[in-house]
């Protein structure tokens, strides 16, 4: 008997090498094992799962199935919802009060086109149920903490121990307990029974005892167990730890304009030893390496309105704009070398500048008394000078300030910084924020050497007072000296500090900016959002002039222009000029009126001038300047616009006879050049006269006839100009592309281009070449006007030009640059790309500016409110030149599209038709060859031009059919080009057919329909051709056929949601058919890990169940046998008739299931393959493939769309197959079983300690008998009744020959399994069962048990000093483990030693236990994994260190999970148990089965188990027994023994409702087996031997609570009326007292173990007393 009760050894362990002999047998050892089973004799028809099948006519099958429901969530699985695809017109938002645009209204094209660009609302297409699909993972933490909201607190007894205190105080009461037994006469009954009497029962469960039919029975239970249940399995499981999943697809972010980090300077004020004179202010930044000045100025003034009021007669009233003191510089490259220089100039006087600013260095605030006189008679003189020279300017004194300095805190140059800028908190270096800033490759290396620290975005704020400046040198006043300083600054022995300063004090704060300051105003001196009052003085927005090129596209209307004199050379010049200023102004034309109000202000004045002066440096003939005039410049620009330069002498002293001012000298730059702006560096000659008339049209380099100029002509006055222009591009490229195509626009010839006049007859030519060309162009214009040039590319192609009468195909030049662009972008612009490689510039193009150039006037077009766009939503529409000459046109031809269009040929009479009746005409005429055209016919050609009405079919240029046929015929580097940027043309092509579909309102229209035969080839051909490059390319360029194949799966993603969605299964079987090829040619895990990829993609869609056809398969026919019929055929996979669908078709991965369900089929196809275990080659994607499974499962658990359990259960019947497959991969399953017995349990010997608190292997021999004795007395052998079976399944080479999968893995399979056994349909779970033989059904319980041990709830016992105790200890333990078990690891991944022979050398138990006898065993029993240990589930992140900082309330809240998802998950194994048992009571084989049953429940409850499961465990044992008590007591004898030991196990148990329902189970057990033979020897000697060993073993056992079970047991005995009369009653209470004297015994016995002759006089009473009872029951 003993050998035959070690529960270890009760598992059929035949079954997995049965099954698979059997099954090997049956099919020639084919790896698919489980799959045909059921289908009788295989057919000619099957496809092996390798191979995708044909799928269904998805669209076709809709309409011949016709939904039986009429309306609900059943209805909504059918078809896609009507609203599931739209196209939204978003206003962009805009940054300012008023939009930016150009006041003058739209005059040139050019500008239009750019304006409508910028202000034009995204167009942008909303997947509405996008969001529910797998690619917006639903199981982040997030999501998963909103979904666990409300749950319940499940109760284990494993939490409740009792904490030592409280145990201590039991103990005690103990030993008063039994000093009473000591008292009375030796074994006394007397006292035993009186104890027994006074105790309280537990209470007693109603109807417990009436007879009721085991199917009301059954059906209570099921109520019972069905209420408030978890309607989300896998909200209970936490998320597999996946990186990034592939499927993530992020939305772009929106094209916004460009700002670096950004620096709030406040100037708070100025103040001088003395106040004599008004002194104005600039701030800007340099940056000394790049030797950049890389901001705008910023003028502000502080003087007092009294020093203001000397200049009244020179200033009109000020603008606000004027008045700002605070400004927001923005810094795209932060650098050590970033300063903020300050200059200070005064009203222009008599004298060089070192003698203007000597009383500022004399005088001291102090003596004001003293030299009252002297400052008097300064300041009168000064407000003499502002009266006459108030409108000219003098340098005066500078400083600057190393800003880095700044924001590090440590103030440089003895500057009294009010240090409130300790700068610990400094939020991310510049280095993690580089990602923000876009930039090239080359900029990024050169910035981040050295500039790691430089991140002006955390600082806190300083207050800093600058108390010395230098004077400024008149002949060191250009930018080159300025460097030189602030080089020299940074040195400790300055050649600046040996200077004398110039005392003051200004005073700044500097702080990182506000992200939306109020009152700001833009460079532009437009209001920024907020503005809440206009009367407030703003804050100015600085414009940056980025020291490197930022690549960021266009996005508002700006138009800028910088003049920076630098110098003049007079020295040569005859006569009198030596205080010299220079008068700017902006022309546009040569009158004096003609200049214009565009020059900006400065600071307390207008906001605009018509004229700017430079300052004066006193008697310099050779002046240096350093002024900067900023200009408005008007949106288009004529020959005429110039900038005019007026040299003037200014005369300081007041002279009879001599005027203010002197012209000396003229020059000028025209603004156009063979209409480009003219910018840059230029060194112009000076006349000495005014220019002749019509000068402004030439350039003053060209000798004009009879004028007189400075030096022989000779360059004197070197001026730069800078142009910050969203209109112009300054690249010549760029220019010609435009202007070529403004000219098709206005269709004006000649057109003049740079020096060319292009004629109508060469324009084809230019036009193409210019495409060409745009490849030479600078990348950074090529990124700032992106969005206007793909927008132009896009319509050349939509709408070919004709050109002198012909029709001029533009498609692959078009088609070709796009490509080159596009990888430009890619290559250069590296840092600003997503996970699938896409560069987030073009990305965001596609997402919001791309739309489709509308064709058809009438159309929806969003235009409407864009000022005149006309019907063309890209601008004006490209102009076609007309070709028939006769008055009389085809009716047919005048459709509603024609509009008049300007036209210059006097020669044709009536209306011009639209472009697409000409571009029809002509296709019909020349029927152009459609390989190099993007002009095809559909399918049939047109008759000639003017014939009969209504021959010419419709031609609509459409941009996705253009662009697949242009792709589909390209080759050479160009295809290479489209491949490696393969997505942006896919999602260019998407976004194409969605418009054209959403505006011919065809998103309704059947989607047979929607495309034109010729499209659809293109798409086949291009799909073909791409996998055919995935398959022959992955070896040699894998990171390319990495995104080629995301992009792929993506693409067809999209179009599963807009065309013939069967068509889409065909290309998806295409792509399938060519890797399958090559997979298994090659056996390479690489390809196979592609298409994982890619099917993932795919099933991330969000209408994946409904693409499933899940209401297909009807309910099964209602007769437990299936009908017979062609299981593969054809029609039984389409047949709606119910009874012609075989049940098994449903479970299998058959032909029909494969091609209704196809993408299902391909998930679990792949799973099922990939899984087996002769295909060891895929080894390392078990994981990657069990991951495609757990994530669509998780994503279907918590979609709203189907929380109806009706509309679960066909969405779970598109999983049944998963049931086999896991069945399949039983034996490579990891051991669970296994790995607590090595673990919690310290081997064998170890006793009935459930609650796995860890001390078990410490506490032996403290206060417990020892374990052998206690079996001993209870007759069994060592290996306690108590333990879990060492492995679950025979651990031999034959069942473990093949890889084991990972714990990871497994636990991910079997929460994919229960998943499908709580959502499918019990009736059809049912009748499946009935087909399956005995050893199939033995492989599902064995399955099922393996689920019991891997959703065990381990103790959280880390709230009780006990359970801190054994955590430590786990804890040191991890961590001594974990460097052996790293090199393990590493040691298998480097291959040295794999992970297969490994799983051997540990199946052949080679490997003994440590010697050490550690609750952890051997190590050499470990392989790396995290999850082998018994507090697994509690804490993933235990072995990280993690635990020790996590707070209590997480520690409590991952307990609650923990304790649901045990629960859940032990309940759904039980309605599976139900339903095999409801399948196999009418099968004659139902005995071996019931045995499975029986085992797989009492291995749940040897588990730890919540008090909510052990109630529901306990009834259905009730009933159980009450269906097959012969079961227990005649075959399953050792099971009987197990259940006793269990139900006495739970009477003890310290939760009053497992009592309870132990209690009640215990007394049915008697009950039952009395009834079968008027005595219930069978029960009594098991319970009686179970308690002998319970007592002896368990370490925190308290009698007190199995005396209230005994007590319980007896008042049900009374109270149960029907067996009143027999000697029931009378035995159960014999028994009861019998179970009693032996509890107080071995109570006593634990106490006396000190006392060795005490001891064996006790054993000897216990072992006469267990004879007794021994002999009565026999």
């Amino acid at each position: 008997m003993a050998e035959r009760r070690a529960f270890a050894q009760k598992i059929s362990r035949t079954v997995a090498a049965e099954v698979r002999k059997q099954i090997a047998g049956q099919y020639g050892g084919s790896p698919q094992l489980f799959k045909n089973l059921n289908a009788g004799t295989l057919t000619s028809n099957t496809v092996p799962l390798t191979e995708a099948v044909e799928p269904v006519d998805f669209e076709e099958y809709l309409i011949t199935h016709p939904p039986i429901v009429e309306s609900g969530p059943l209805r909504d699985l059918i078809e896609f919802p009507p609203d599931d695809i739209e196209v939204i017109y978003t206003p962009r938002e805009c940054r300012t009060v008023v939009q930016a645009i150009p006041e003058e209204g739209d005059t040139d094209p050019h500008v239009r086109d750019c304006v409508r660009s910028y202000t034009e609302d995204w167009a942008i297409v909303n997947r509405k149920y996008h969001k529910l699909g797998t690619g917006f993972n639903p199981n982040s933490l997030d999501k998963q903490k909103e979904r666990q909201k409300g749950l319940p607190k499940q109760v284990f007894e494993a939490d409740e121990l009792p904490d030592s205190s409280g145990y201590q105080d039991d103990q005690d009461d103990l030993k008063r307990r039994s000093m009473s037994i000591d008292d009375t006469p030796r074994g006394s009954w007397a006292c035993s029974i009186f104890d027994l009497k006074n105790s309280l029962p537990d209470s007693l469960l109603p109807h417990l005892l009436d007879r009721a039919p085991n199917e009301e029975i059954d059906r209570h239970n099921e109520d019972q167990r069905k209420t408030n249940r978890h309607r989300e399995l896998f909200a209970l499981h936490p998320a597999l730890d996946e990186e990034d999943p592939i499927e993530r697809h992020c939305v772009p972010d929106v094209p916004k304009e460009h700002f670096g980090q950004r620096l709030l300077v406040k100037c708070l004020s100025l103040k001088f030893e003395i106040e004599i004179e008004p002194i104005f202010a600039s701030l800007a930044l340099y940056d000394v390496k790049e030797k950049k000045k890389i901001s705008e100025n910023f003028f502000f003034d502080l003087n007092s309105e009294q020093t203001k009021a000397m200049l009244r007669p020179h200033i009109q009233t000020a603008a606000i704009s004027t008045l700002a003191r605070s400004a927001i510089f923005s810094i795209t490259y932060p650098s050590q070398d970033v300063f903020l220089v300050i200059k200070l100039e005064k009203v222009l006087q008599q004298g060089d500048i070192g003698e203007c600013a000597e009383p500022y260095m004399v005088f001291k605030e102090s003596d004001a008394n003293k030299n009252k006189e002297k400052l008097e008679k300064l300041r009168s003189q000064s407000e003499q000078f502002c009266q006459r020279l108030g409108r000219y300017r003098m340098p005066f004194a500078w400083t600057a300030i190393h800003l880095m300095n700044i924001v590090n805190s440590a103030g440089s140059l003895e500057r009294d910084t009010e240090l409130e800028m300790s700068l610990s908190e400094r939020k991310g270096s510049w280095s993690e924020r580089r990602n923000s800033s876009i930039m090239g490759r080359r900029s990024l290396e050169r910035t981040t050497s050295g500039d790691e620290s430089c991140s002006l975005t955390g600082f806190r704020p300083a207050t800093l007072t600058i108390t010395n400046f230098f004077k400024q040198e008149g002949d060191r006043l250009s930018d080159e000296d300025l460097y030189k300083f602030l080089a020299d600054m940074r040195r400790p022995s300055s050649v600046l500090r040996r200077l004398r300063p110039i005392t003051a004090q200004l005073k700044l704060d500097i702080s990182p900016a506000p992200e939306n300051p109020h009152y700001c105003l833009t460079p532009d001196l437009l209001q920024v959002k907020p503005y809440p009052d206009s009367r407030v003085r703003p804050t100015r927005d600085i414009l940056e002039f980025p020291a490197r090129d930022v690549y960021v596209p266009n996005t508002t209307y700006r138009n800028l222009l910088y003049v920076n004199p630098q110098s003049l050379n007079f020295a040569n010049r005859q006569g009198s000029a030596r205080n010299i200023t220079v008068k700017v102004q902006f022309m546009n034309g040569e009158d004096p009126n003609n200049a214009m109000q565009v020059i900006f202000g400065k600071s307390s004045c207008a906001d605009f001038y018509k004229e700017a002066y430079t300052s004066v440096v006193y008697h310099n003939r050779s002046p240096d300047f350093h002024d900067e005039i900023k200009i408005k410049l008007p949106a288009s620009l004529s020959d005429h616009h110039h900038i005019l330069f007026t040299f003037y002498h200014v005369s300081c002293q007041q002279k009879q006879n001599t005027l203010l001012e002197t012209p000396v000298g003229y020059t000028w730059i025209p603004m156009l050049q063979n209409g480009r702006l003219r910018t840059g560096h230029f060194c112009l000659p000076v006349s000495l006269e005014k220019p002749p008339q019509s000068y402004s049209v030439l350039s003053p380099d060209v000798p004009l006839p009879g004028m007189k100029w400075v030096d022989n002509h000779r360059g004197v006055f070197n001026v730069e100009v800078v142009a910050v222009s969203t209109i112009h591009t300054q690249d010549q490229y760029l220019d010609k592309f435009f202007a070529l195509v403004h000219a098709l626009d206005e269709h004006m010839f000649p057109v003049r281009i740079g020096d060319m006049r292009i004629m109508e007859n060469n324009l084809e030519t230019e036009l193409k070449s210019s495409i060409a060309a745009l490849n030479s162009s600078q990348l950074e214009p090529v990124v700032r006007f992106l969005h206007l040039l793909l927008d132009k590319l896009v319509l050349l192609v939509v709408r070919p030009p004709v050109i002198a009468g012909q029709i001029v195909n533009l498609g692959q030049s078009s088609f070709e640059v796009m490509a080159a662009i596009v990888n430009r972008l890619h290559k250069y612009l590296d840092t600003s790309q997503d996970m699938h490689g896409r560069n987030s510039l073009l990305s965001s193009y596609i997402h919001y500016v791309f739309r489709l150039p509308s064709t058809d006037p009438n159309s929806p077009s969003p235009d409407v409110k864009s000022t005149s766009t006309g019907p063309g939503g890209l601008g004006g529409s490209v102009h076609y030149a007309t070709m028939a000459r006769s008055a009389v046109r085809p009716a047919s031809l005048n459709l509603n599209r024609s509009r008049s269009l300007s036209n210059s040929n006097p020669d044709i009479s009536g209306t011009p038709t639209s472009p697409d009746d000409e571009v029809r005409a002509i296709i019909g005429s020349k029927g152009l060859d459609r390989s190099n055209s993007w002009v095809h016919t559909m399918g049939c050609k047109s008759a000639p031009w003017g014939s009969s009405p209504g021959s010419a079919p419709e031609t609509m240029q459409l941009f996705h059919e253009e662009l697949a046929l242009q792709w589909v015929v390209s080759s050479g580097s160009v295809r290479e080009g489209a491949l490696q940027q393969a997505w942006f043309f896919f999602e260019l092509m998407v976004k194409s057919i969605i418009h054209h579909l959403y505006f011919a309102e065809r998103l309704e229209s059947p989607r047979k329909n929607r495309f034109p035969e010729r499209f659809m080839d293109d798409i086949t051909a291009l799909v073909s051709t791409i996998a055919g490059d995935i398959v022959s390319r992955f070896q040699k360029d894998l990171e390319l056929v990495e995104r080629l194949n995301t992009s792929l799966a993506f693409f067809l993603n999209d179009l599963l949601s807009v065309m013939d969605r069967g068509f889409v299964f065909t290309l998806i079987k295409a792509y399938w058919k060519q890797v399958s090829t090559k997979v298994y040619a090659l056996q390479n895990p690489t390809l196979e890990s592609l298409r994982l990829d890619f099917l993932r993609i795919v099933c991330s869609h969000e209408h994946y169940v409904t693409l499933n056809l899940p209401c297909s398969l009807l309910t099964p026919p209602a007769s437990p046998s299936p009908s017979v019929s062609s299981a593969t055929s054809q029609s039984s996979g389409f047949s709606t008739h119910v009874q012609d669908q075989k049940i098994a078709n449903m479970f299998e991965l058959s032909v029909p299931f494969r091609e209704q369900h196809f993408m299902a089929g391909l998930v679990l196809s792949e799973l099922s393959v990939i899984l087996d275990p002769d295909n060891e080659g895929m080894f390392g994607l078990h994981k990657k493939v069990v991951s495609v499974v757990h994530n669509l499962l998780s994503s279907h658990d918590s979609d709203p769309r189907y929380a109806d359990s009706e509309v679960k259960a066909r969405v779970a019947m598109l999983y049944l197959p998963l049931i086999g497959i896991v069945m399949e991969t039983l034996p490579q399953l990891h051991d669970f079983t296994e790995s607590l017995n090595q673990w919690g349990r310290s081997g064998g010997v170890q006793g009935t300690t459930v609650c796995s608190n860890g001390d078990d292997a410490e506490a032996e021999g403290n206060n417990m008998i020892n374990q052998t004795v206690a079996m001993a007395i209870a007759g069994t052998t060592t290996t306690s009744p108590m333990s879990r079976p060492s492995s679950f399944l025979l651990n031999s080479q034959a069942n473990r020959q093949h890889g084991s999968f990972s714990a990871e893995s497994s636990r991910s399979l079997l929460i994919c399994l229960l998943w499908v056994l709580k959502n499918a349909d019990e009736l059809v779970l049912q009748k499946w069962f009935t087909d399956l033989s005995v050893s199939q059904l033995n492989r599902l319980l064995d399955l099922l048990y393996l689920c019991v041990s891997c959703f065990e709830y381990k103790a959280h016992v880390v709230f009780t000093m006990q359970g801190k105790k054994a955590f430590e200890r786990m804890n040191s333990l991890t961590f001594k483990k974990s460097k052996d078990m790293k090199a393990k690891l590493e040691e298998a991944i480097l291959g040295s030693i794999g992970a297969r022979q490994e799983m051997v050398r540990r199946s052949r138990g080679q490997l003994e236990r440590s010697p050490s006898g550690s609750a952890f065993g051997s190590q050499e029993n470990l392989r790396w994994r995290k999850d082998m240990t018994h507090w697994r589930q509690n804490s993933e992140r235990l072995d990280k260190s993690h635990r020790s900082h996590r707070t209590r309330a997480e520690l409590e809240h991952e307990a609650l999970i923990d304790g649901n998802l045990a629960t859940e998950a032990n309940l759904i194994i039980l309605d599976t148990l139900e339903i095999i048992v409801q399948t196999v009571s009418v099968t004659e084989s139902k005995e071996s089965i019931l045995g499975g049953v029986l085992k797989v429940l009492l291995h749940s409850m040897a588990c730890n188990q919540s008090a909510l499961y052990l109630q529901h465990c306990f009834a259905t044992q009730r009933a159980l027994v009450s269906k097959f008590p012969e079961l227990l007591f005649e075959e399953e004898t050792e099971q009987c023994a197990d259940l006793c030991l269990r139900l006495l196990r739970s009477c003890s148990s310290s939760i009053s409702t497992i009592r309870a329902h132990a209690s009640a189970s215990l007394y049915l057990l008697m009950r039952q087996n009395f009834e079968i033979g008027n005595n219930f020897a069978r029960v009594k000697m098991q319970v009686t031997m179970s308690l002998s060993s319970l007592v002896g073993t368990s370490q925190n056992f308290n009698e007190e609570f199995l005396r209230r079970s005994l007590k319980t047991i007896l008042t049900y005995a009374e109270e149960d009326l029907e067996l009143r009369e027999t000697t029931f009653p009378d035995q159960v209470q014999d028994l009861v007292f019998n179970l009693h004297m032996i509890l107080s015994d071995t109570v006593k016995m634990k106490e006396h173990q000190e006392d060795p002759e005490m001891l064996i006089d006790l054993m000897y009473r216990y072992c006469t007393k267990l004879m007794n009872v021994q002999e009565n029951q026999f």
